[in-house]
């Protein structure tokens, strides 16, 4: 199967959120898997970007007033389409992102499901509802949810239509409007949603799509929106975070990570194996939940090493529209550097290679072998440092209370990995592990695809949560409304004010008696 035909592109162009009457400056979309040209994509400006909000404005008025059932009708017929047109989905991410099809395969799926579970969910987490009164009988409260308006979204270039799509949903669904700058390098996978949204029903200015750099067309978003979702860097995310809160709207962010995977003694080696290459290779490793440490008890340290390394050197590294190849090449000439760099300085401190190691040009500009590396020391850039590629370091460690304590070393805590003998072991590891995620028998993708379950990072991996209700009712205002009846907060009629503020505090302490209180 080829990348997308020239017809595609310019369709999806034509999506775009700029002036149509504007010329505007294009920037070349390359095949990661090859280098060569795809499109020509329009770059935004901070004016186009401002025309998008006040249009999303005005629209989302109407689509708040609709209610949720409504809104989700239009996300259950939005997964419909996604699976109608899975593979075309697929050829577009595999083309700007250069990841292996299972990959984007399972991009694909994560929107059907995240726009399907809020569909089906969503309408009674948003619901109206009655909740305890200060003074029973007397004080009736309800809680509701308005939406924030306009979500700006900041989507990365390593999942470009999963990041795109699955925050934006839960944002429609409350009730708002979207605008959202893909990442420079991804921007079609964006566009390929918004052309399936509105297929869906969704009015167009409900979800626009700004191409540009994130100085320009970022900078706008974080200025103009009423809340920003961002997924990518964590020194961008805190630089985003700051603008936010000078201007006291919501900010959410998942961010970077270095993440711990521990095998124990008991661990089934046959289970661990392969699930460890995947926890640490999938999308090339340029995944912020992947893998990078992994810490083995010394009983069974030299076997998994061994397994784990030759598990690795024969994976399939290759460009392939299909399902033939364990691993595609990495997105940029950028990522090949950063995971060249790490390489290189941790076998200048001491590192081995255990398997992979090299650049493969041979199959195209951005390909590099899955890496294993031993004896890495805390004096490598990589000890630490998130490599965001594939570039994985094992730990021999004595003890599960050693590879516990250095898998929480780190200012990062977005996902981790267990691998036991027993399930009650591999809980008793789980609760002491600092991640926002933590998966037992699989490297991440049980708690991603739990969408019903919040998903995020602490520490430096981020601010908020997706998923869950916590990632719909972020994007909302909850809205409290008490009513006061029969007792006045100040007295009550035909009581003389002294003698009722004199017995209220006893009053307001028998009310501990109720159920509930």
């Amino acid at each position: 199967m080829p990348a997308p035909s020239p017809a595609v592109f310019k369709r999806l162009n034509q999506l775009v959120a700029i002036d149509p009457a504007a010329k505007r400056k294009t920037r070349p979309i390359v095949e990661a898997f090859s280098g060569t040209e795809l499109s020509h994509i329009p770059i935004g400006t901070a004016k186009d970007l401002e025309v998008a909000v006040a249009a999303a404005r005005v629209a989302q008025q109407g689509w708040a007033a609709r209610t949720p059932q409504e809104r989700a009708e239009v996300l259950y017929a939005f997964a419909r389409l996604v699976h109608r047109d899975a593979d075309a989905l697929m050829d577009m991410v595999q083309a700007e992102s250069g990841k292996a099809r299972q990959y984007a395969q399972e991009e694909v799926l994560d929107v059907a499901l995240t726009a399907r579970h809020y569909a089906s969910t969503g309408p009674a987490a948003l619901a109206e509802h009655k909740v305890k009164g200060m003074i029973p009988g007397a004080t009736s409260v309800r809680v509701r949810y308005q939406p924030k308006g306009v979500v700006g979204i900041i989507s990365p270039w390593n999942y470009p239509l999963t990041l795109a799509v699955s925050d934006a949903v839960a944002a429609l669904l409350a009730g708002n409007a979207v605008v959202i700058k893909p990442d420079s390098q991804t921007p079609y996978c964006a566009l390929a949603a918004a052309e399936l949204l509105y297929e869906a029903g969704l009015p167009r200015e409900l979800f626009a799509v700004v191409p540009g750099p994130g100085s320009v067309v970022g900078q706008a978003i974080v200025a103009q929106s009423d809340y920003v979702m961002f997924t990518g860097s964590s020194a961008t995310g805190s630089a985003l975070a700051a603008q936010a809160g000078r201007r006291l709207i919501g900010f959410s962010a998942e961010l970077g990570g270095k993440n711990p995977l521990i095998v124990t003694a008991g661990a089934d080696l046959d289970q661990a194996v392969p699930g460890a290459a995947r926890a640490c290779y999938s999308n090339s490793g340029q995944l912020c939940i992947a893998i990078e440490r992994i810490y083995v008890e010394q009983p069974v340290a030299a076997e998994f090493t061994k397994r784990f390394a030759a598990h690795v050197a024969n994976m399939t590294l290759g460009a392939a529209y299909d399902f033939s190849v364990d691993m595609g090449s990495l997105a940029s000439a950028a990522q090949v550097e950063a995971v060249t760099a790490h390489l290189d300085d941790a076998i200048a401190h001491g590192a081995k290679v255990l398997a992979g190691g090299k650049r493969r040009d041979d199959l195209g500009p951005f390909f590099f072998e899955p890496t294993v590396l031993a004896d890495v020391t805390d004096a490598a850039a990589c000890f630490k440092q998130e490599t965001f590629g594939p570039l994985v370091a094992v730990y021999p460690v004595d003890s599960v209370d050693e590879a516990i304590k250095l898998a929480n070393d780190t200012e990062y805590g977005l996902n981790a990995s267990v691998f036991a003998g027993s399930s009650a072991e591999a809980n008793a590891i789980a609760d002491q592990l600092r991640a926002g995620t933590v998966n037992i028998n699989e490297g991440y993708a049980a708690a991603w695809g739990s969408t019903a379950a919040p998903m995020g990072g602490m520490g430096a991996s981020g601010v908020g949560r997706r998923h869950g209700e916590e990632g719909l009712l972020k994007y909302t205002e909850p809205q409290t409304i008490a009513e006061q009846r029969f007792i006045g907060i100040d007295g009550v009629r035909g009581i003389p004010q002294s003698l009722f503020l004199a017995v209220t505090p006893k009053a307001m302490e028998a009310l501990k008696f109720l159920p509930g209180r």
